[in-house]
């Protein structure tokens, strides 16, 4: 059911570019001879039929209660491991040394095609997969960023973890993940 609605999504962006950067300029430069060009039939049907396309396998899916559930890739693997908490202590050990701050940092985005199915969900109701996904991403590629920020300065964890998000322009997001970096006892 994925890889149709991907299908669709592709046959909705190649139809709208083809309509709108090579159709509208068509239509102004020869707006006195009413014939169609075959090309453009085509993108136009492209582009209603990657929607349609895009709404049934939605509506598809909704109907025998499927969400596809987003799995975040793994962070990016250190040379050393540092341990991630959201607390200002690490239980059975101390802190020894407070190394500052580290952080990670990404601006993730979805492509037009996988924007589409999300507003139709919004339209049908559900889970917005596509920006669920998309955040974990995000979330995953900050964390990593983050880790290895901390396994530079040497840290064995880092404390106080919090991530923050912004809306950036559209479907872009703004993710920071970011905490202090501190050395242990053993």
């Amino acid at each position: 059911m994925k890889v149709l609605r991907q299908i669709g999504s592709l046959a909705f962006v190649a139809g709208l570019f083809t309509a709108v950067f090579a159709g509208i300029p068509w239509y102004v430069i020869v707006s006195d001879d009413p014939v169609v060009p075959a090309w453009l039939r085509v993108a136009v049907f492209c582009l209603l039929g990657g929607v349609l396309v895009v709404l049934l396998t939605l509506a598809f899916e909704q109907m025998k209660g499927r969400t596809a559930a987003g799995h975040a890739p793994s962070a990016a693997p250190t040379d050393r491991p540092v341990m991630l908490l959201n607390t200002d202590s690490v239980p059975g050990r101390q802190v020894t040394r407070a190394l500052g701050l580290v952080q990670g940092h990404t601006v993730f985005a979805i492509w037009l095609g996988r924007d589409l199915s999300a507003i139709v969900r919004l339209i049908l109701g559900g889970e917005l997969t596509e920006y669920t996904e998309m955040m974990a991403n995000a979330r995953a590629a900050a964390t990593g960023r983050m880790l290895a920020d901390a396994a530079t300065l040497g840290a064995d964890a880092v404390i106080n973890v919090r991530y923050m998000t912004t809306s950036v322009i559209g479907s872009a997001a703004e993710l920071l993940a970011y905490g202090t970096a501190v050395t242990l006892s053993d």
